[in-house]
């Protein structure tokens, strides 16, 4: 299977331009099914609203959005841009606006509108789908901080660690880097360390965010 980014989970964030309120969402989404499904909850739920704007893009499927009555590319394009930019798939954003009476101008829609999906999707998280091995490296104390940066270089991460007379990390690599790591750890330490697979499994695992 081929991996992909998606949100790390549902989440939503707000803020006031010009007084008008805007209120960005996003929600991870299996099927278009699921996206149309949130976009008709947050138009019931803000009918009141002056746009509910909405972009989506579905893994293998589909790609839509929408200005929602506002001037053409200011609101649905910029979301798209945003989730677009950020490599995520399997998502659903919609940004709603209660307009506050000052007119923000094209470019400030622009620009409130892709800083509603930001900081919706910043709330959210980004996580990576694929196929992931699992290994436990059992391995002295003095072995710690080299074999945790070796993970980190190939792209794995650390699940959980158990200490007693020796440390027991439970490590999770991309599978097509699982081979390579394996014969790393074992010639850096001169065959202390053997890296026992002990499974595979489909999960979709949080990234570290850089900011």
């Amino acid at each position: 299977m081929e991996a992909y980014k998606l949100p790390a989970q549902d989440a939503e964030a707000e803020f006031v331009e010009k007084k008008s309120r805007f209120i960005g969402r996003i929600w991870i989404c299996e099927t278009e099914d699921e996206a149309l499904a949130h976009i008709k909850d947050m138009r019931q739920k803000h009918w009141d609203a002056t746009h509910n704007v909405y972009a989506y893009i579905i893994h293998d499927g589909p790609t839509r959005y929408t200005d929602d009555g506002e001037p053409q590319g200011t609101a649905g394009m910029p979301v798209l841009e945003v989730l677009r930019g950020s490599g995520v798939e399997n998502v659903c954003c919609v940004v709603t606006r209660y307009f506050g009476g000052t007119l923000l101008g094209t470019g400030g829609l622009v620009r409130a509108y892709g800083k509603a999906a930001k900081d919706a999707l910043r709330a959210a998280g980004i996580a990576r789908k694929q196929v992931w091995k699992l290994l436990d490296l059992i391995l002295p104390y003095t072995f710690f901080e080299r074999l945790r940066q070796e993970v980190e270089r190939f792209g794995g991460i650390v699940s959980d660690t158990e200490y007693s007379a020796d440390i027991c990390l439970h490590v999770l690599l991309p599978a097509e880097q699982a081979a390579e790591f394996s014969t790393r750890v074992t010639d850096l330490t001169r065959g202390a360390v053997s890296p026992i697979e002990t499974g595979e499994e489909l999960r979709a695992v949080p990234l570290v965010s850089d900011n």
